[in-house]
């Protein structure tokens, strides 16, 4: 034996090797998005940040094998099994970060961001996943695949050739090298001296996110979404502090409802909600979520010419002129429309451990009132957790993609929405004339890679698998279910919500894209009369509402406003936002809190589609909008946010 380093050789190699390639794709990266980086006056910060936090990667993966080399190396008989680990963990881990790389192009294209937690997601659903990689990608896909198999070889014959020649070596060796690697690898995780390690938040220095996510490398932006999950259920993800007693009377202030209606010490926001609409017998209900139609897409809200149907639609109902999702995500929509639930800078609660079960719906709510409730999707309705979601909080029957026979039509999503309003018809049909009814009908032709029957629409775009073909398809799905159902014996005696889960694309070089969270909605039905809602709206809003126009008086802890009030037509309405990490509070006078992770508070206002800084200050709607960050987190955390065992209707 000898005192020798020859077993840094691989590792050497394999930093260099990395730190060219993420160097490359960082700079391909930005020549594309250059116009949004020259913006902010930030390349040479993305570049020098970028190499930091590259080796910030490099660290967090060498740290356990590259410290524990030198020890392993000096019992001669584990040499052999060691130096075949090391060549076969470095390849897997450089074709990981390259592969990531080759992805994030496509990642950003849909959603404006470096992949993020929604990379690791969405490898739950290898079936959807992969469908939609190999329809919509198929070319990027195959050339990905293989230059990351190329790459990974050349890197594996390299390293193969540094790994010749290493001998044992001496335990004096190992006593000296085995704290000196770890030390300097925990220093370059750590990346600095003070009392916290960097993390992302650190280069957040513009007001652009996508800009924000240069210095990354994508590998890096993924291990810490991963990483910060372990504060999800525990619901530790917050804009800010503030006495509970505060915050509660905040929120409470805000859902506009007189003091002596809160009737619950235990559980802060549930109330008595009086309907604003008497009916013989409660109607019945129907939510119609379309996937990611956003505003850009509807006519009638200013977008292109593709809902023809829906424009009809909005002189038969009431059509909101000013709503908006609460995120990005369709469990984000659903959490919304379904339970009424604010966004968080957690996961929905659709994914979370802690409202699996005894967690506020519609559903769980109609069920004490003998409603026969369901969800009608035409995937696999296990995707995002939704099934378990549904069936422990209300839902009694769920109907997937399983339950159709001899569909017209099947895709990468599921089938058509032609054959999902088909089964939602028949369905409905099928329910005796005094048994009252709610259902989700989810639709999903409208996801990439856009596929759909031949022979329904005229095109918008001359290639058919476009999102604007896509969403001209699901709005004529939606105009054939809408006439059959108006001449059904369940219209007179039903409300229809149509709304959108989220928009097809968020993406945009403000802090908070808050034009593409700008949705449409509809409400009709028999009994509903015609009217145009101009005011600011949120999809939180729609529970009660709804329960209002139904003529359902219940208790229930939603926050949301019943926008069949008149109060609501005089006092400005609120939106609330979740951007990835960073959660924005709209008012209706235009005035926006943005808040992210790490930073105070700033106030914005939003005008012709733009976020300007503002010149004022508003304390209390800053406190207002980070009490209503905080409170769903608490309320999640606590439980709080359940119907008790009896609302004595």
């Amino acid at each position: 034996m000898k005192y020798s380093v020859d077993y840094l050789k691989p590792f050497l190699f394999f930093i260099v090797v990395t730190l060219i390639t993420l160097s490359v794709s960082r700079m391909g990266l930005l020549a594309w998005q250059y116009d949004r980086v020259a913006a902010t006056d930030g390349l040479a910060f993305i570049l020098l940040q970028g190499i930091r936090f590259d080796i910030i990667l490099l660290a967090l993966v060498l740290v356990i094998p590259l410290s524990l080399t030198p020890l392993i190396l000096s019992i001669k008989a584990l040499n052999k099994p060691w130096l075949w680990f090391i060549k076969i963990y470095l390849v897997f881990m450089f074709v990981e970060i390259l592969f990531t790389e080759l992805a994030t192009p496509n990642f950003i294209a849909q959603y404006d961001l470096r992949p993020n937690i929604l990379y690791v997601e969405y490898l739950k659903y290898p079936k959807e996943v992969f469908s939609t990689l190999w329809e919509a990608y198929r070319v990027e896909l195959i050339g990905a695949v293989l230059f990351s198999t190329a790459m990974g070889v050349w890197v594996y014959k390299n390293i193969a050739r540094r790994c010749e020649g290493i001998q044992p070596v001496t335990f004096l060796n190992a006593l000296i090298m085995t704290p000196l690697l770890l030390v300097v690898c925990v220093m370059a995780g750590r990346s600095t001296l003070d009392h916290r390690a960097v993390n992302p938040s650190t280069v957040s220095f513009s007001s652009d996110p996508l800009v924000n996510t240069l210095p990354l490398s994508s590998a890096y932006s993924v291990l810490y979404a991963i990483y910060e999950l372990r504060y999800e259920n525990k619901g530790n993800l917050q804009y800010g502090k503030m006495p509970e007693d505060e915050m509660i009377a905040r929120v409470r202030r805000e859902m506009h409802i007189d003091p002596a209606d809160f009737v619950s010490d235990k559980l802060p926001t549930l109330h008595r909600q009086q309907a604003s609409f008497q009916r013989k017998r409660p109607l019945n209900l129907v939510i119609i979520l379309e996937e990611s139609l956003g505003a850009e897409f509807v006519g009638s809200l200013g977008g292109l010419p593709l809902t023809p149907e829906l424009d009809a639609l909005k002189n038969q109902g009431i059509w909101f002129e000013n709503m908006y999702a609460t995120g990005t995500r369709s469990v984000r929509g659903i959490e919304a429309v379904v339970t009424g639930f604010p966004p968080t800078p957690s996961r929905s609660v659709v994914k979370l451990s802690k409202s699996q079960r005894n967690f506020f719906t519609l559903a769980q709510l109609l069920s004490r009132y003998d409603y026969d409730t369901s969800f009608i999707y035409g995937g696999e309705a296990h995707f995002d957790n939704m099934r378990r979601f549904f069936a422990n909080n209300g839902f009694k029957k769920i109907i997937d993609e399983n339950d159709y026979e001899q569909p017209v039509f099947t895709g990468s999503w599921g089938v058509s929405d032609e054959d999902l309003f088909n089964k939602a018809h028949q369905t409905f049909l099928n329910y005796p004339a005094d048994k009252p009814f709610f259902s989700l009908v989810f639709s999903s032709s409208n996801h990439s890679p856009f596929e759909f029957p031949d022979g329904r629409i005229k095109q918008y775009d001359k290639k058919k698998q476009t999102v604007n073909n896509a969403v001209k398809y699901a709005d004529y799905a939606l105009g054939q279910f809408i006439e059959k159902a108006r001449h059904s014996p369940y219209w007179k005696n039903t409300v229809f919500l149509i709304i959108a889960d989220h928009n097809s694309r968020v993406y945009g070089a403000e802090l908070v894209p808050v034009k593409r969270f700008h949705i449409p909605a509809l409400i009709l039905g028999g009994a509903i009369e015609p009217q145009l809602y101009n005011g600011l709206a949120s999809q939180i809003d729609m529970p009660p509402t709804l329960l209002s126009l139904m003529g359902i008086s219940s208790t229930h802890p939603a926050i949301g406003h019943d926008l069949s009030r008149d109060i609501f037509s005089k006092i400005p309405g609120r939106a609330i936002m979740q951007f990835s990490t960073t959660q924005a509070y709209m008012q209706g006078d235009g005035q926006i809190v943005i808040m992210q992770k790490s930073k105070q508070p700033s106030l914005y206002t939003y005008q012709n589609g733009k976020l300007q800084a503002s010149t004022k200050r508003n304390d209390d709607l800053i406190k207002t909008a980070v009490a209503h960050s905080i409170w769903p987190m608490l309320a999640y955390r606590k439980g709080l946010y359940r119907l008790p065992k009896s609302d004595g209707h």
